[in-house]
């Protein structure tokens, strides 16, 4: 499951300044555009007045829209990829409730839930960057005793990862059906959250399938893989 918490600290937070640069300025304030007003929605200059930059300083930095997509989706990906292996390293021991509580979101959710419905090459690098970080920290989990090897590790990244991904697109969906709402930068502090996070733990632990029903499913496509 996909959980992150803010992308970055707002200026004066806790009376921190706000020390990044323009252009991370301007990237973490493009995540928040995107997510609040979708892909058609957002435009170099209302991004750069939510950084509270010159919105010569978006062509500046990136080059165009585009570039700064592509720098968004950078970030996003890099981010749950951090997340993720710094879970898995720990093992076993892994504190689930602490991790649950230092993953990230704020509004990278709700940019993923915008970007996702699209079609474009730009989406399908980003899946793809997704799929391959997953296969990466998916294996960490293996090897650190957290996870069950399995036959098909490409596989197996690609389902879940697409799993995880599809809850974010259908999120007005799970909102409705259980009361959760995945794209909700507050999602953390909602006790809703245990009726979504419940059941993917239910699943992704104990599994849906009778032991001897697992086995004969695997043995059979194990038989006849390619033909099916």
């Amino acid at each position: 499951m996909l959980n992150m918490r803010s992308v970055s600290t707002a200026a004066g937070e806790g009376g921190l300044a706000d020390d990044r640069t323009a252009k991370a300025r301007l990237r973490d304030a493009a995540i928040a555009c995107f997510a609040e007003n979708g892909i058609a929605g957002t435009t170099a200059r209302k991004v750069a007045a939510t950084a509270g930059v010159s919105p010569g300083l978006v062509i500046h930095h990136f080059g165009s829209m585009e570039g700064l997509r592509a720098a968004c989706d950078e970030h996003v990906a890099a981010t749950i990829r951090e997340y993720k292996e710094k879970a898995f390293s720990r093992g076993p021991s892994l504190d689930v409730l602490a991790a649950l509580r230092d993953s990230p979101s704020g509004p990278l959710m709700g940019y993923l839930a915008q970007v996702l419905a699209g079609d474009s090459p730009a989406v399908a690098k980003l899946v793809d960057d997704l799929v391959d970080d997953a296969e990466g920290y998916i294996q960490q989990g293996v090897e650190s005793g957290m996870l069950r090897p399995s036959e098909d590790p490409r596989g197996r990244a690609v389902v879940l990862t697409l799993w995880s991904l599809g809850a974010l697109v259908l999120h007005e969906h799970l909102q409705r059906l259980l009361g959760v709402d995945l794209t909700d930068p507050e999602i953390l502090t909602d006790p809703a959250t245990t009726a979504y996070i419940g059941p993917v733990y239910e699943i992704y632990g104990e599994g849906i399938l009778e032991e001897a029903f697992a086995t004969h499913a695997q043995e059979t496509l194990t038989e006849n893989r390619g033909t099916v």
